[in-house]
Parts: C-alpha cells; sequence; structure tokens
C-alpha cells in the first residue's frame, strides 16, 4: 500500500521522482531551509538549502543525458507528532537516454524530517557505507 500523503517515507518517492526527472527545485523543495547534509561524496557537511543547491546542481549537470533511478529497501522510521526518522539502504542506478541500466551503488540513508503542514521536510540527511577497516575502501554494493 503506498503512503498516505502525510505519512514521512512519502518523501522517499519524491526524492526518487525528483533524482529521475533531475528536477532541482522538486528536489529541494523537500528540504528544510536550515538542512545540514552528510553527504557521503567530498564535504564533511553541507549546511542549509542553498549549500546544498550547489552540490544537487553539480549533480544533476554532471549525468548528460543520462538518468538516475533511486530505489529504496528495509525502509524503516519512526514518528512522533513533530518530528520522524527515516532510514533505508538505497540504490543509485545510472540509466542510458533510452532506458539502459549502466551501473549502480548502494548506500545507507538517514533521515531526520520536520512537520511541515500536512508534510513533512528534511531536516538532517546522513548517507554512508561501509568502509573496509584495512585499507579505509568504502563498499558501495551491498550484498544481495
Amino acid at each position: 500500500m503506498p503512503p498516505l500523503p502525510g505519512e514521512p517515507t512519502r518523501v522517499l518517492q519524491a526524492y526518487a521522482d525528483a533524482v529521475h526527472a533531475r528536477d532541482t527545485e522538486a528536489l529541494l523543495a523537500l528540504y528544510h531551509p536550515h538542512v545540514t547534509v552528510y553527504d557521503m561524496w567530498e564535504h564533511w557537511q553541507y549546511d542549509g538549502q542553498q549549500a546544498w543547491r550547489g552540490m544537487v546542481e553539480g549533480w544533476f549537470a554532471s549525468l548528460g543525458d543520462e538518468r538516475v533511478q533511486v530505489t529504496f529497501d528495509d525502509v524503516r522510521s519512526t514518528v512522533t507528532p513533530g518530528m520522524a526518522l527515516v532510514h533505508a539502504f538505497v540504490t543509485y542506478a545510472g540509466l542510458s537516454a533510452s532506458g539502459e541500466r549502466l551501473r549502480a551503488m548502494n548506500n545507507r540513508l538517514s533521515l531526520t524530517l520536520t512537520r511541515s503542514g500536512d508534510g513533512w521536510l528534511i531536516l538532517h540527511e546522513h548517507s554512508s557505507a561501509p568502509a573496509e577497516f584495512g585499507s579505509g575502501k568504502v563498499n558501495l554494493h551491498r550484498p544481495a
């Protein structure tokens, strides 16, 4: 059953749709203006929606004519009246212009959401993947 519009997990489908469409404004509309993002790539953190905008714009521009399909597995959430925690495994799959799957990687994703009207905004996002202890090499492929 799909989530109700007010359920915090609806943010995940909106995220997947915005990324696939490469729609910067739709993606950023999911984030609180004062969001803090601990992204897995390059920078330790992004403070505020405008700082996050630069990363999103750069990501989408780097795709050329490719698209990204985002899927979530093992989604779990805890909801209080004013905040929610959602965490899941996420797969980012690169698709060619014709829709052929070119490559994929997995991350762990945790979101802290705050209520906004009848919906939710991402107040904090944290993505990660496990690293091998000896080498520090990050594993981007979750075992089946």
